[in-house]
């Protein structure tokens, strides 16, 4: 009588739980300049930080106004443009968290001043972000070529991984 060989027994796949993803995300920064697109980025980031049960928070970046004077004076500053500026900030964001994201996830506000790209990246690093969700505005030729993108100059120097969302395009939310 001949033996038939019996193949292996496999081990049943253990149910997938969301606890167990091999990613952890404890915190999403969301840059944020009120623009419809930067919105936008927050919708994606609010099902993400649930998932994941991570916390999110919105970063605006206030630009120095600063304007060039003659050469025996330098540049001059205008400090309460900025103030003002802030103050601004301050409410819209407060809004914002909580009209998309209280109640869902834990979020934060910060306002800093400076370069955007630099000042996101940067906050990214101080803060040890674990993803970045920022909008791009699509820019195209010319406009690309002089300006460049924000969200392009994040992707190359930030601390950890970006998640880029393009505005027009199909999307997940």
């Amino acid at each position: 009588m001949a033996k038939t060989k019996r193949a292996p027994r496999r081990k049943k796949a253990a149910a997938p739980s969301s606890n167990t993803s091999p990613i952890r995300l404890r915190s999403i920064l969301v840059p944020i300049d009120f623009s419809a697109h930067s919105k936008n980025a927050l919708k994606y980031a609010v099902p993400f930080a649930r998932q994941f049960h991570a916390s999110i928070e919105l970063l605006y970046v206030v630009e120095p106004t600063v304007y060039p004077a003659d050469f025996s004076f330098g540049q001059v500053g205008f400090p309460n443009v900025e103030d003002e500026m802030r103050k601004r900030a301050a409410k819209q964001l407060d809004r914002l968290v909580k009209d998309e994201v209280a109640g869902v996830v834990t979020a934060g506000r910060t306002i800093r001043v400076g370069r955007p790209f630099y000042e996101i990246n940067q906050h990214a690093k101080d803060r040890k972000i674990d993803l970045i969700i920022i909008a791009t505005h699509g820019h195209t030729g010319m406009e690309h070529i002089l300006f460049g993108s924000t969200a392009e100059k994040v992707v190359r120097g930030a601390p950890c991984p970006v998640l880029v969302v393009r505005s027009g395009e199909r999307g997940f939310v």
